[in-house]
């Protein structure tokens, strides 16, 4: 019998990073708009959706494991209906997922959420789907968002898709081409979750630094980071993903005198070898990668820089490698993350000649992450006894005067995390925090009380 629109409750199981997890509250904003009923588990949901990711292979592999998961539940009718969405989809439309995945009602793409309202009908009225177009999409203020993060932070989507042609990489042929919000839009919604009480808008495209070139014909992040400092109810604007190619002296000097935004940059560099940046295709050099940091270190006082490196890439010597450890040791990042290659079909590196065996990689990646682990440790331990600001995100259900917070230098998921005794700290509410004791990544601490 056909479930009526307004009675089917669905279910989102949403994987990969923060610009997924904003498609996944689009969907879910706009089934909730169309009158089905949400719900926090995919069991015994009418149709459960799982927005995928697919940007190297691990993320994939992922992907589709939680697919046969959710496949079988449908055959045991704990769910009626399973939609796939996002990358995966997008990377594999041309071989017609539908065809390996039977118990799977419908695949859309990455750029095809506003269908999704019509699709979820189309498979409760017992069709099969396959929607996967060229990724055109962005949302903005007036698209219904139905958030999955705590109420005090918020990730904000200020751009879509990729212009850039990194060796390596995929997303640019699974998001499209770059397309940026307009500085109205992006502000109307930061007034929006200004008056729902988020505290925290953590900033996130392909590439934010890029941001309004391909809309104004020129770059207006700082402009854009001016207009959201205004909004003094939001404490901490976070800016991630950014380019090092494309970082300005003024968006420098915007993020170091607007109190409320972080004093936190997220800068993927990927690597410090001049040939091996060049057969990325990262358009920097060693050289010019090093003054940026010298000017973001100078013009930016106590900055947290974030960055990721990729060990492993096609060719890649045992000198070349000491080169990214040496680097490392000499600047020091706060925040770091090690990617081991993973070669990729559809990529130009996928057919680079000297691939690198598992087991160097493996054991690349083990150096470099122990090598960060003692910077880190070392760092943190800079911190003992010092009073530090940190956002509540978390109670611990075990004991109620635990709770789990972060620094302005700390992303949401990515980065350490404090852990705060506390009597009255509440969460989503900002707490000055006496660091007690430090662990390699995080840090403990006791609640000042007021």
């Amino acid at each position: 019998m056909r479930i009526l629109d307004e009675m089917a409750k669905v279910g989102m199981l949403s994987l990969g990073c923060p610009r997924n997890l904003v498609d996944s509250e689009v969907m879910l904003g706009l089934l909730e708009r169309a009158g089905y009923e949400l719900s926090e588990e995919i069991v015994d949901s009418d149709i459960a959706i799982i927005n995928t990711c697919a940007f190297i292979r691990q993320a994939e592999e992922e992907s589709i494991d939680a697919i046969l998961q959710l496949g079988q539940l449908k055959k045991e009718r704990r769910i009626k209906a399973l939609i796939v969405t996002g990358c995966l989809p997008q990377r594999y439309k041309e071989t017609k997922l539908d065809m390996s995945l039977r118990e799977v009602d419908a695949f859309v793409g990455s750029g095809d959420h506003p269908k999704i309202v019509e699709i979820c009908r189309r498979v409760l009225n017992g069709e099969r789907a396959f929607e996967v177009t060229f990724p055109k999409f962005i949302y903005d203020h007036s698209t219904p968002r139905s958030f999955i993060t705590p109420p005090h932070f918020a990730y904000v989507k200020v751009a879509e898709g990729c212009d850039h042609h990194c060796s390596y990489c995929i997303i640019a042929k699974l998001r499209g081409r770059y397309r940026s919000r307009s500085i109205d839009s992006i502000l109307e919604e930061a007034r929006s979750l200004s008056e729902r009480g988020v505290k925290e808008i953590n900033l996130i495209g392909q590439d934010t630094t890029s941001y309004g070139r391909d809309l104004y014909g020129r770059n207006r992040l700082p402009e854009l980071l001016e207009g959201l400092a205004d909004l003094s109810s939001i404490r901490w604007i976070r800016l991630l993903y950014t380019h090092p190619a494309k970082f300005s002296d003024e968006l420098i000097k915007t993020i170091a005198t607007s109190p409320n935004i972080c004093k936190y940059i997220d800068l993927p560099l990927q690597h410090i070898n001049d040939r091996i940046l060049a057969e990325m295709g990262r358009s920097i050099t060693k050289e010019d990668i090093l003054n940026l940091i010298d000017r973001l270190r100078s013009g930016i006082p106590d900055l947290a820089l974030r960055t990721t490196f990729i060990v492993g890439f096609p060719g890649e010597t045992e000198e070349e490698f000491e080169e990214l450890l040496g680097f490392m040791g000499q600047i020091r990042f706060e925040r770091l993350g090690i990617f081991t290659y993973s070669r990729e079909e559809g990529t130009p590196a996928y057919s680079f000649s000297n691939q690198i065996p598992q087991k160097v990689k493996e054991r690349r990646f083990d150096e470099a992450m122990k090598l960060q682990q003692d910077i880190s440790k070392e760092q943190n331990l800079s911190l003992l006894g010092r009073v530090v600001e940190v956002l509540v995100d978390e109670r611990n259900p075990d004991d109620p005067d635990l709770f789990l917070a972060r620094t302005a230098r700390d992303a949401p998921e990515v980065d350490g995390q404090v852990f705060v005794q506390s009597k009255n700290a509440r969460v989503g509410e900002f707490l000055k925090v006496r660091i007690t004791d430090t662990l390699e990544y995080n840090l403990v601490g006791e609640g000042i009380e007021k």
